[in-house]
């Protein structure tokens, strides 16, 4: 399922990422990388933010729908 679909505070594992590969670099690069876990924080104005690696990043939801966890 797409990480938008993940409930708040609920820890979930990348599966697998979308998109063209600049987008997986990009999103690579804030540590989003198969195999990690990620938490939903909140969400607020079509963005949201999310636990990943220790650190807490903002994306969009049309980013977050490219991020599938389980």
């Amino acid at each position: 399922m797409p990480l938008t679909i993940a409930q708040s505070g609920v820890q979930s594992i990348i599966h697998e990422i979308h998109g063209r590969d600049e987008t997986k670099r990009f999103l690579e690069s804030l540590g989003f990388v198969v195999g990690s876990n990620v938490t939903v924080v909140s969400e607020m104005g079509g963005n949201m933010i999310v636990n990943v690696k220790d650190t807490r990043v903002a994306i969009s939801k049309s980013m977050a729908n490219r991020i599938m966890v389980a």
